[in-house]
């Protein structure tokens, strides 16, 4: 199907152009989120007329973005979540938790602007792409922690899931000294 886009769309093109896609993807994206008409005559008349308004409301929405911008390209944002002596939460964040997060740091974001291939599953600190605008995309910083005090501690660089290694010849004389003075108790 040929549509003519509205707005610019990643990795298909910019407003005004038109496209051909897939069926599917042109009714259930495109069509439906107002991204896009179908490419008839009428529609493209219809186009030209509204062209003007159309990239003065997208230079808006673009100035809008930038702004915030700003304040969010950077951020660092704290989730705590319960996990293993691994590092492996027992649930997972999503875009959703994340977005909640920055709108608690008083940033709006809806969750469909933060971009995840897949959920976040580990603790650490994670970078996680915010689509603002088409043409306006920031990171932010996502520290998932088990306590305030070990996000503290990510942030610092510590590594909180690293255990603490023992050195099998100090271990066994250690072991060794405790059996000697358990056995001069007695």
């Amino acid at each position: 199907m040929e549509v003519i886009l509205l707005e610019r769309v990643a990795k298909l093109g910019q407003m005004g152009e038109t496209v051909r896609v897939r069926d599917g993807y042109a009714r259930n994206f495109l069509l439906a989120r107002g991204k896009a008409l179908r490419a008839t005559e009428e529609n493209k008349k219809r186009f030209e007329t509204q062209r003007a308004q159309l990239e003065t409301r997208n230079l808006e929405l673009k100035r809008e973005a930038d702004s915030v911008a700003e304040n969010l390209d950077g951020q660092s944002v704290v989730i705590l979540r319960q996990s293993g002596e691994s590092g492996v939460l027992y649930g997972s964040v999503s875009t959703r938790d994340i977005a909640e997060a920055l709108g608690a740091e008083g940033f709006t974001v809806d969750r469909n602007q933060v971009t995840l291939n897949t959920p976040i599953k580990t603790l650490g600190l994670h970078t996680v792409p915010v689509v603002l605008h088409p043409e306006v995309s920031v990171t932010v910083t996502v520290n998932i922690a088990r306590s305030a005090e070990e996000a503290q501690r990510q942030a610092a660089g510590e590594n909180v899931t690293a255990r603490e290694e023992f050195d099998l010849d100090d271990l066994g004389l250690e072991v060794g000294a405790a059996l000697a003075e358990a056995g001069d108790d007695r």
